[in-house]
């Protein structure tokens, strides 16, 4: 099966750097999945989980707050301000999250910050759901 070279990196460190299947984005016009050939685009992301589909068939996650992705045709690199796995993943975690973005959301004027904002926020109550916290 055919495979896309995979970079996720945090200003700490390189996450992780292997030939995956797919890879699955929050991107902030949407989710996005990304597999071997994809068009060429750069975007932003939302906070969310990234999840990998190894070449094993194998599935990873990664909880990620806010960043960039370069997609190619044979490679997808992730820039993240912020990378958790999903086991450091906690109800305070994700709370202090989203009180960041709230104080982000409060402290800007401009419309489509807000906008954008909004958009992250939901997405991380839906996270709260999700995860039963």
């Amino acid at each position: 099966m055919a495979s896309i070279r995979f970079e996720l990196i945090s200003p700490e460190r390189l996450i992780f750097s292997g030939d995956v299947r797919a890879v699955m984005l929050p991107g902030s016009a949407g989710d996005m999945t990304v597999m071997p050939g994809h068009e060429a685009t750069v975007a932003t992301l939302q906070p969310g989980f990234i999840t990998v589909t190894d070449v094993q068939g194998h599935g990873h996650r990664a909880f990620v707050r806010w960043g960039f992705v370069e997609i190619t045709g044979e490679s997808v690199t992730v820039l993240a301000d912020r990378v958790l796995p999903p086991e450091e993943l906690t109800r305070e975690r994700l709370a202090e999250e989203i009180i960041r973005v709230e104080t982000l959301r409060e402290a800007t004027r401009d419309d489509a910050a807000r906008h954008e904002m909004d958009f992250a926020l939901s997405r991380l109550e839906q996270m709260r759901v999700t995860l039963s916290f």
